[in-house]
């Protein structure tokens, strides 16, 4: 039997540990949120009856944590964590065995336990409605700055589109006229080529600032995703990368604009080649389902860092050294993905590397 003055101790620290919590709660850095669960466990710890040999441990989807000599055989209260009314963990305090039986538990604590649960259940709420805040904010800050990269990019390209056709037009009249001297000939073929790449990054621009037309038609993708990597042979070839492509149907019927799905091809392999290693290999799986059609690429390179993973599809943004790469690639893949009604993802792949899926859905 408990005397008066024991039970009178006992629920002192129980009114004791509950005012600890909420104070450890009302406090709490969400950045910091598993040192404010350690602090609930140790103050749980502290209010048991036998709080010399209690231990604490809490568990669910996201934490795992439990007090310093959590024993193996223990006998042990436990109560649900929930998060918006779905079990989301379990807090047991424990005795070990077999000194202690589930009998020395009092029915007080058992009330104590599933009142620190719910405050705890509700402190995960409250993180998980800050977080999908920070990410419906960084989703609305993205959507604003491509919106009004769009507008600018397509006043660029527009910008560009006349002094790039003089330029060509004027250096390919310049070339039959001195057609004798060929140092200048070279020189002006320099131009040309500078010309052409400029050319081709305000073709990326306006892909991204959706200003070329679509001409969505019913066609066999299939033959158009062999030519785009035979075109690439060259490329492939001088890394010495094996490259094999599947399909699982002989003809995969798709509603798409011929180019821009060359385009996302193009830009997908180009960036696997580029970051393969010397005679890596690049799998190409393209697969027809009843409601859509799926192209992934597999590459061996470095794999894509998590800290970046939110800016890959951004304009502009690139991982390659200066002067190799406009960072428009994935920007225009993603938006001429985005205006098939498609989704575009990448997970990393085993044992290196990283694999994009496209998935197209069948209007």
């Amino acid at each position: 039997m408990i005397s008066a003055e024991e039970k009178l101790k006992e629920r002192i620290k129980e009114l004791t540990c509950l005012y600890e919590v909420t104070s450890i709660i009302v406090n709490c850095d969400y950045d910091q949120i598993e040192d404010a669960l350690k602090g609930i466990l140790y103050c749980l710890q502290k209010a048991w009856r036998f709080s010399d040999v209690a231990q604490v441990k809490l568990f669910t989807d996201q934490y795992n944590i439990a007090t310093a000599d959590y024993p193996v055989d223990a006998v042990f209260l436990e109560a649900n964590v929930q998060v918006f009314n779905k079990k989301v963990g379990e807090i047991h305090v424990a005795y070990p065995k077999p000194e202690y039986k589930l009998t020395d538990f009092l029915q007080e604590e058992k009330k104590l336990l599933k009142n620190v649960c719910l405050e705890v259940g509700n402190l995960l709420e409250r993180k998980q409605i800050k977080d999908n805040e920070i990410i419906i904010k960084r989703q609305m800050e993205r959507a604003d700055r491509l919106g009004i990269l769009g507008e600018i990019t397509a006043g660029i390209a527009h910008e560009l589109n006349t002094p790039l056709a003089n330029i060509l037009g004027f250096a390919e009249l310049l070339k039959t006229r001195i057609a004798e001297d060929t140092q200048a000939n070279k020189d002006l073929d320099k131009i040309i080529n500078s010309a052409i790449f400029s050319r081709e990054v305000v073709k990326k621009l306006m892909f991204f600032a959706c200003e070329m037309p679509q001409q969505m038609t019913l066609v066999n993708i299939n033959p158009i995703i062999v030519n785009a990597i035979n075109l690439m042979e060259p490329s492939l070839n001088k890394k010495k990368i094996v490259h094999e492509l599947n399909f699982n149907a002989p003809s995969i019927f798709l509603r798409v604009d011929t180019i821009q799905l060359t385009q996302v091809i193009f830009n997908l392999i180009l960036n696997a080649i580029y970051f393969s290693p010397v005679k890596g290999k690049i799998l190409i799986d393209v697969k027809e389902t009843d409601d859509k059609v799926e192209i992934r690429i597999s590459d061996e390179g470095p794999g894509i860092d998590p800290k970046i993973s939110d800016k890959i599809f951004e304009p502009f943004y690139s991982t390659k050294p200066v002067g190799e790469g406009s960072g428009l690639g994935l920007s225009v893949v993603h938006g001429i993905v985005k205006s098939h009604k498609g989704v575009i993802s990448y997970r990393s792949n085993k044992p290196k590397g990283t694999i994009f899926t496209i998935a197209f859905p069948k209007i």
